[in-house]
């Protein structure tokens, strides 16, 4: 996605932060209606949060996923077109695991996915490293909830094979 050069760099932070955010909706869409039907079917470890501390945490990444990719999206970097590659797949990998998991049902789908997502936001945050600690840092957060959740897509399907 290149915008052209006369928008400004506050455009391209709102179109990044509307792009995250309403990636993040529609894995809401997908997610809603299971939350108390099918989702509240399943077994739970002890450790899964409760329901309402999803969409805060999700927000706060998507916002954060937008700040890191803007700080390097115009940088001279010959890492840059590679940096948002991997972060549009980043994306679409989070998009699709609501997918996997609450429509499909599909815990054992989902697991694939998300461990495929950590990869590619391993792979992000070293290509933001290298342009950017900030961006980089920034997606700390981020790692440190996708792998909690890694453990958590894991834990519930095993407890539900």
């Amino acid at each position: 996605m290149q915008l052209p050069a006369t928008h400004g760099t506050k455009f391209t932070l709102g179109i990044l932060i509307g792009l995250t955010l309403s990636v993040g909706g529609l894995g809401s869409f997908a997610t809603v209606s299971e939350i108390q039907g099918w989702y509240t079917t399943l077994q739970k470890p002890a450790f899964n949060p409760p329901n309402w501390v999803f969409g805060p945490v999700w927000t706060t990444l998507y916002v954060l996923m937008a700040v890191s990719l803007w700080l390097v999206w115009r940088a001279p970097s010959p890492l840059r077109s590679l940096t948002k590659k991997t972060w549009f797949v980043m994306l679409a990998l989070n998009s699709i695991w609501s997918l996997l998991f609450f429509r499909a049902h599909s815990p054992g789908l989902a697991l694939v996915d998300i461990g495929l997502y950590l990869v590619a936001l391993a792979a992000l945050i070293k290509l933001l490293s290298q342009q950017s600690r900030l961006a980089a840092w920034l997606q700390l957060p981020h790692l440190l909830w996708v792998s909690y959740a890694t453990v958590l897509n894991a834990a519930i399907w095993s407890l539900n094979r």
